[in-house]
């Protein structure tokens, strides 16, 4: 009697031949190079700087995989399976660059919709260093012009005026905390003297709590950054991935929305101040 994983290789056999075209550098060369252009495999062999048998070969094996195809005229374009297989590579691939930092973090209580989204974070920079990230982030500030959003799991006192001076200057700002967030000492005096009540009761600050923060999002409406947690659940403000990719940023501003939307009335009595 097979065992279950002898079914669950079966059930994956498809997947595990295209796997194995994909493991080509040529191949993955002649997908991308269809994935910019159609062309013809004279062009492929020229624009790869391959001989014409390899562009043959390989371009053999694409369409017997299903993933390129040729019309009359000899042109080869992606199928229609090709063309999706493609937009699953961005995954594997900021994955296996960041497999280092992944061997130490976790995704934590990242729904499996975004999961399936990681590829979106391919183009980023990957910081490291507190004060790098602190320099990072107060830039997201800085050059905010309509919005600030961000779920973090704790304040930096330094960030905080910082990010009021700039809804002052008519920037919305929206933030998530964890109900078990630890506040910095001498916080409330510090929002007291910059007004943040009043900010608050006129809209331009709003503010939510969520169970738990591990996964951070800090955004504008044109950078943004995104941070995982260790494998003890507990955020890693030492490092962070940052883009002005408009992918990276569109996966960012999804997952505020979708923890702000989950989100509660903040309530202050939870707040502790250390």
């Amino acid at each position: 009697m097979p065992s279950s994983a002898d079914e669950a290789l079966a059930a994956y056999s498809d997947t595990e031949k295209t796997f194995f075209e994909l493991a080509s550098e040529q191949r993955l060369a002649i997908i991308f190079r269809l994935n910019a252009k159609k062309a013809k495999i004279s062009q492929l062999a020229k624009d790869l700087d391959i001989t014409m048998q390899e562009a043959h070969r390989n371009v053999n094996r694409l369409q017997q995989a299903g993933l390129i195809e040729k019309n009359p005229e000899g042109v080869f374009s992606l199928t229609t399976f090709g063309n999706t297989i493609i937009k699953q590579i961005p995954t594997f691939n900021f994955l296996s660059k960041h497999k280092e930092y992944f061997s130490e973090h976790i995704l934590g209580e990242l729904p499996i919709k975004f999961v399936m989204r990681l590829g979106a974070l391919d183009r980023c920079e990957f910081v490291k260093g507190v004060v790098a990230i602190l320099e990072r982030w107060k830039n997201i500030y800085r050059e905010a012009e309509q919005y600030i959003y961000e779920i973090v799991p704790q304040v930096p006192i330094d960030l905080i005026e910082p990010a009021v001076n700039r809804v002052k200057q008519g920037v919305k700002y929206s933030y998530v905390l964890p109900r078990n967030v630890i506040i910095p000492k001498g916080r409330k005096d510090l929002l007291k003297k910059l007004g943040h009540s009043e900010l608050l009761n006129k809209g331009a600050i709003e503010r939510r709590m969520v169970d738990s923060v591990q996964v951070a999002v800090i955004l504008n409406e044109k950078q943004a950054a995104v941070l995982f947690p260790t494998q003890k659940g507990e955020s890693d403000m030492n490092m962070i991935f940052f883009s002005t990719d408009t992918v990276f940023h569109e996966w960012c501003i999804d997952y505020f929305r979708y923890r702000w939307y989950g989100s509660d009335i903040f309530d202050e009595t939870n707040l502790k101040e250390i």
